[in-house]
Order: structure tokens, then sequence, then C-alpha cells
């Protein structure tokens, strides 16, 4: 992890809003005067299945250091977790760059810190498709995230600077839904984050090449509620503490 001193650096890219929230796994007993649940959001950027298991630890220390119940959430696209993230219903957002911005300039977050390594963006092909060049994409249909995910601005940009036309544009609610519709031929190239892509099982990443990679982008970023500001020093700590354990 590293701190974020001035979340501007970030690309400036807005999203929209709207909002579905997911609850994930029951919490235990709390005394009295700890019972105020915190609640933590993490944009939709894989199955809300393996959000659950990704983030169980860092619900599990963070109850333990903060003497609170902790709830990990997220919502069936971007766009809806931007707006939850926007009407407040986030103690953290755990989200990308984009969205860390619009809910640091337009919901006064305070940005913590994201990860050291580098976030990028890919567009994935099958293996053995006849797609091998931009002009080839033309005219077929691209598997994306949701119109307000970053890979999915990231790659939609790609398209427009290398001239290709005529897509239709389809959304789906997970990258291993991406890669399934993309090696079965429903897609000519899917967007998905480089970490996603690498997450696969292997024989499932076999069947995919990557057509193109972005930059390093902005990552997942920690934000914390302004009604926390009071907390901060504690929430910090606790975050760097997890991180070396």
């Amino acid at each position: 992890m590293r701190e974020l001193s001035n979340i501007h650096r970030f690309l400036g890219i807005l999203c929209g809003f709207v909002c579905s929230f997911v609850l994930l796994s029951p919490m235990p007993s709390f005394a009295a005067g700890e019972s105020s649940v915190f609640r933590i959001g993490v944009a939709p950027h894989t199955s809300a299945r393996v959000i659950i298991e990704m983030y169980q630890p860092l619900r599990l220390y963070l109850e333990k250091t903060l003497g609170r119940s902790v709830e990990i959430s997220t919502a069936s696209d971007f766009t809806e977790f931007a707006k939850r993230g926007m009407q407040n219903q986030y103690d953290i957002a755990i989200t990308t760059g984009h969205q860390a911005r619009l809910l640091e300039s337009d919901a006064a977050y305070i940005p913590l810190l994201t990860y050291k390594a580098d976030f990028k963006a890919v567009l994935l092909s099958a293996k053995e498709s006849r797609y091998k060049t931009p002009e080839d994409i033309s005219g077929t249909t691209v598997i994306g995230l949701s119109p307000a995910s970053l890979v999915t601005i990231w790659g939609t940009h790609w398209l427009q600077r290398n001239s290709v036309k005529n897509t239709a544009l389809r959304y789906v609610s997970a990258s291993d839904s991406v890669a399934q519709l993309v090696i079965n031929g429903e897609g000519s190239i899917g967007m998905t984050s480089l970490a996603n892509y690498q997450n696969l099982q292997p024989t499932v990443r076999e069947k995919l090449r990557i057509f193109a990679e972005s930059l390093p982008l902005a990552g997942r970023v920690y934000m914390l509620n302004k009604r926390n500001a009071d907390i901060k020093d504690k929430v910090d700590t606790a975050l760097w503490s997890f991180a070396e354990t």
C-alpha cells in the first residue's frame, strides 16, 4: 500500500450515479456502545462471491482493531456503486481513481491509500481468434464491465483512438463473465483489469491473450467518509497494520 497525499494526480474522469446494495456476510454480536456498523463498500470489479472472499480478512481485522461490527458490501455495477457512495452509504469506499476523485470532490471523502502494484486495464481476445489488429474489431461486439468502470472507460477510449468503428458494447457484471464470453466467441474482445485477468483460472487464462494493455492507472483507492474524520488516524493505522500481516 502507499499513501495518497494528493488524489488529484489521478484521473479526473467522473462517473454517473445509481445503486443497488449487496450485503455480504453476517455480523457477530457486540457489546453496547460498540454496535454501530462500519460499512466498507468495494467497487464491483468482480463477482460478489469473490469480493466476499477477498475482503473477509480485512473485515475481521478491522472488527478487532476498531471494536465495531464491520460489513463488506458491493453493488451490481460501477454506476450504482458511485451513487451509493455519493449518498454516504459507506464509511470506507474502495474504488478506482476516477470514482475516488468524484467522491473526494463532490462528497468530501478523504483519500487514505492505494496499492503499490500498478493497476492496468487490458483488452482480451480468444487466443485462436481471427482478431489480430484494431481494424479486425470494427463491426463486432465488444464486452465491457459497465459504462462507469475504469477499464471500460479506458477500453472505449482505446477503440476511439484506434478508429475502431461500428462496435456494439455489451456490459456484464464480472471479469470471469467477460473472459467466458470472449472464449465462446460472443465478443471479439473483452475489457478487464490485468489483475483480474491474472486471477482467472489457468484453464481459462490459457485460452486468452492480451490484445492491448494500458499504461498504469489509479487502482483501488481507500476513501474515508468525512463523518469519520475524527477517527482517521485510527483507521489509517489499522489499515497499515493489516498490510503488514
